[in-house]
């Protein structure tokens, strides 16, 4: 009788099949896991950008009443003087 080869699946077909599964599944948990951090990540940078958007938003405006004030103050601070001037000009010639 001759022998003849093993019909089926070989002890060594199923380490090689078992091993091709785990790099394969060892690969894919690595991709999610980079997946996810990318997206996480991505997620904390758009609130930040957000955050900086309102930031410079606010600055703008906050430069905007600055310059108003700035202006307010110029101005009034003109009027005071020339009525002071005015009256103090009033009063040493009277005296």
């Amino acid at each position: 009788m001759s022998r003849r080869p093993p019909r089926g699946i070989t002890p060594g077909t199923l380490a090689i099949a078992l091993i091709a599964m785990t790099i394969v599944v060892m690969l894919a948990g690595v991709k999610i896991y980079l997946s996810n951090r990318i997206y996480y990540e991505s997620r904390a940078l758009n609130k930040l950008d957000a955050e900086v958007a309102a930031l410079r938003e606010e600055n703008s405006i906050l430069k905007t009443n600055v310059e108003r004030l700035k202006y307010k103050t110029e101005v009034t601070d003109t009027i005071f003087s020339l009525d002071d001037d005015s009256q103090g000009g009033d009063t040493e010639a009277t005296q």
